[in-house]
């Protein structure tokens, strides 16, 4: 059993697609994100991306890194080793593949991560082993990993096997709760104001309160808002709550992806706040997401943050899984 890795995207899905599809709403981020790489990385002709042949990590079954090379293709290894999987810059995928007990080879994929470069690894549901596997694997050539986000589980067993291998301190960042709506309940009365498609025209205010959404969720120093902005922008993904003529909040929308479209961000600047916009917005981009034919909407809250999760179960969102982001901070660094 072990893990496969790849920076192709294209083979990621071709492998690991049937099992992040099963469950669209909890593999959101993952979707998402491979989806808007797909459309950067897209050629010209609109040919297909080139697939790479993913290496697979075979293991021990103690945590530990037992060969690197042997491709997931079965034919011979190309030689890659460690080194190969050392950051590019390039974000790097995997799926995990275990071989079930009296079969002659590898089963059904069973977990997934991802990793952009200066993000936490994103981690799918998966089991302990699995999630200890990972965090040997990426100890051993992605040491700069920030942190880890996944489901408690798989985020406990990755901290444990991280902290053993690299003696970094470990913190919880961000406990977060993903939603999936039911039943749409728009705000009534609603907000004074009515929603509209961000445009063009908007993009340096869009830029600014992207920037400060970041700001305010301590997520500032791993993003680039006037690139985040661009692309939502790129595909009509940004909706202005305007009230007597002037912006006053917006509410963000992922590309569709398997009948799938997440909310995000939504942000109101503090002195407009308590007025209801963020809710008109949420459930303007919400209701626009249906009218599209989205089959399921999803959004992440800070479970810190008991406003917004009471703002969205009453638009009809529903709770759907808890999430964990722990952050790494390497041992010599801690020690000072």
């Amino acid at each position: 059993m072990g893990w496969f890795t790849t920076e192709a995207v294209a083979e990621f899905l071709a492998e690991a697609g049937p099992f992040l599809r099963a469950e669209p709403a909890r593999n959101t981020v993952i979707l998402s994100v491979t989806a808007n790489l797909r459309q950067q990385t897209a050629a010209p002709s609109g040919g297909p991306e080139a697939p790479s042949r993913g290496t697979r990590h075979a293991s021990t079954g103690h945590g530990g890194l037992q060969s690197i090379g042997e491709q997931s293709s079965g034919q011979q290894s190309s030689g890659q080793q460690n080194s190969g999987l050392r950051s590019s810059g390039q974000p790097l995928f995997g799926w995990w593949r275990p071989d079930p007990p009296g079969t002659a080879g590898p089963g059904p994929v069973t977990g997934a991560f991802m990793h952009t470069p200066g993000f936490p690894v994103f981690l799918t549901a998966m089991s302990g082993q699995a999630a200890a596997e990972l965090a040997s694997l990426l100890a051993a050539v992605r040491p700069e990993v920030p942190g880890v986000n996944a489901p408690d589980q798989a985020a406990e067993a990755f901290k444990d096997t991280w902290r053993l291998r690299t003696g970094a301190a470990i913190a919880v960042h961000r406990l977060m709760r993903l939603h999936r709506l039911g039943t749409l309940v728009p705000p009534d009365p609603g907000p004074e104001g009515r929603p509209r498609v961000a445009v063009q025209q908007d993009r340096d205010l869009l830029v600014k309160w992207f920037e400060a959404f970041a700001v305010e969720v301590d997520d500032a120093a791993a993003q680039d808002s006037a690139a985040a902005v661009d692309e939502r922008l790129g595909y009509g993904g940004i909706t202005v709550w305007e009230a007597g003529g002037d912006p006053v909040s917006i509410a963000g929308v992922t590309r569709a992806v398997d009948g799938m479209v997440r909310v995000a961000p939504v942000y109101t600047p503090p002195a407009l706040r308590g007025r209801g916009y963020a809710g008109g917005a949420t459930a303007a981009v919400s209701q626009a997401a249906l009218d599209a034919g989205a089959t399921q909407v999803v959004l992440y809250t800070d479970l810190a943050n008991p406003t917004s999760n009471a703002l969205y179960e009453r638009l009809g969102y529903h709770p759907v899984e808890d999430r964990v982001l722990l952050t790494f901070t390497p041992r010599d660094a801690a020690a000072r």
